[in-house]
């Protein structure tokens, strides 16, 4: 039959894992564990989370009197130093101590306070604020790594020194509770031998799995919400760079289209630069991934007018847009890659040029939006391949993974000598308008296409 005290020791660590999970739960605590760096509101508001939570450890102790494995006043204070600093410390060591000085127990203040802003001095002491999280119940394997393995000697010393403060708490209790009588200070102390000395080992042992097990807990949920904001950062840097590659590709082109009609007919070089200057100052002012279809129509205008000056009558353009698909979100430089596929590989090589038709409509939850030309289409080889060759329609490609997480449709048709047409299916995003809210606004503030187009439209 196993020994009373065990059995509470066991239950007391349960309860310090149990607590830690219900803390983590709340999304303020949650944050508040993310950041090293707290304003005093958000310091104070700490301290009472601890305060709320152990000392309601304290009372239910006080309360049921059978209860003795839920009382974690003093791990409960240790944690608030360790963690929130030293105004976190005095304030939570102080509070959780009232239901015990209710109760006559008028040395936990001064314990708890004392544990409190000596984990406070703890983490003061620690090189790195890392170094606090990664206190370990397995002392023995981190210190082996640290100290033999990594030779990190600075790191190793304050693992062994916070070692030594928990236990010296918990020394401090025992001592405490044998030099004056133990009404004034809750304490779970083994009886005599022949058991005596390994009960006391399992308490010492005990508070440390206490306080090192929360730690572990809530590193954990600090390492999984690091994890996510490093997702969300690449996942930005990642979307940056596709899109640096398609504005220079796109720059690059429409300079040639300058410098050829700079000889042949300045005043047509100097609309195109006009357009350009246009283009420029929007693409500098984009901050959003995302822009209206209407936006990005106006800019597709003003590419198209750049174009038409260099193909003249062989290239003409027409929409077919829905009203109330213009205030779609969409890609910001979406369409300028699959009309720049259509005019340099389509109908750039035709003689006779030809004609592009941008469609869009709101079919359901989703924008249909498709690209087609009229020009020499595609090779059958060519096609299953076609998100591999060149930079526009491969970082198209990849943007929309990113963007939509595979929640969308990109397909290209063609047929030799009958064109090729682009077909795109953009889903709703997260807190974008529905489709009743678009169809609503679709008739105001919207210009027609006629007043829109500068290109040749048929």
């Amino acid at each position: 039959m196993p020994d009373p005290l065990l059995v509470t020791l066991l239950i007391k660590v349960g309860v310090a894992a149990a607590i830690a999970s219900f803390l983590i739960r709340f999304r303020f605590f949650s944050r508040a564990l993310m950041t090293e760096e707290r304003t005093y509101r958000q310091r104070l508001l700490l301290a009472v989370c601890f305060a709320l939570v152990f000392g309601a450890s304290v009372g239910v102790r006080i309360v049921t009197k059978s209860y003795q494995a839920a009382d974690l006043g003093l791990e409960g204070s240790f944690l608030a130093g360790l963690v929130g600093g030293y105004l976190v410390a005095l304030v939570a060591g102080v509070l959780i101590s009232i239901p015990a000085l209710v109760n006559g127990e008028f040395f936990a203040v001064l314990l708890f306070t004392g544990v409190a802003v000596s984990a406070a001095l703890l983490r003061d002491i620690a090189s790195d604020p890392e170094d606090v999280w990664q206190i370990s119940p397995f002392f023995e394997r981190s210190l082996f790594r640290l100290y033999l393995v990594e030779r990190d000697y600075p790191r190793a010393g304050f693992h062994v020194l916070a070692l030594g403060v928990i236990f010296a708490a918990e020394f401090s209790r025992q001592l405490i509770s044998q030099l004056f009588e133990a009404r004034y200070l809750f304490v779970l102390r083994p009886g005599e031998p022949p058991s005596h000395i390994w009960l006391l080992i399992g308490t010492y042992l005990s508070t440390l799995f206490a306080i090192a097990i929360p730690l572990k807990i809530w590193n954990n949920q600090r390492n999984e919400s690091k994890l996510k904001e490093q997702h969300t950062l690449l996942m930005e840097a990642k979307l940056e760079a596709l899109s640096r590659q398609i504005n220079p590709h796109f720059l690059f082109n429409t300079l040639n289209s300058v410098s050829s009609l700079i000889r042949i007919n300045p005043e047509q070089a100097r609309k195109v630069v006009y357009r350009l200057s246009h283009i420029l100052r929007r693409l500098l002012r984009q901050q959003e991934h995302f822009v209206p279809l209407r936006e990005e129509m106006s800019f597709i205008d003003d590419y198209l007018a750049i174009e038409g000056v260099r193909f003249g009558d062989k290239l003409r353009f027409e929409k077919r847009i829905e009203e109330n698909a213009l205030d779609w979100p969409v890609p910001s430089m979406l369409l300028q890659p699959l009309i720049e596929n259509c005019i340099k590989h389509g109908i750039g090589n035709k003689i006779e040029g030809g004609r592009i038709l941008i469609e869009a409509a709101l079919r359901g939850d989703a924008l249909a939006l498709s690209v087609s030309d009229d020009g020499v289409g595609i090779c059958k080889e060519d096609l299953p391949h076609i998100f591999e060759k060149g930079i526009g329609l491969s970082n198209t490609n990849q943007r929309l993974h990113v963007l939509y997480a595979g929640r969308f449709r990109f397909e290209v048709k063609s047929e030799p000598a009958r064109g090729a047409c682009f077909v795109l299916e953009l889903p709703a995003l997260p807190g974008s308008l529905p489709p009743e809210s678009l169809a609503q606004r679709g008739g105001h503030g919207g210009e027609t296409d006629a007043e829109r187009s500068p290109a040749r439209s048929r």
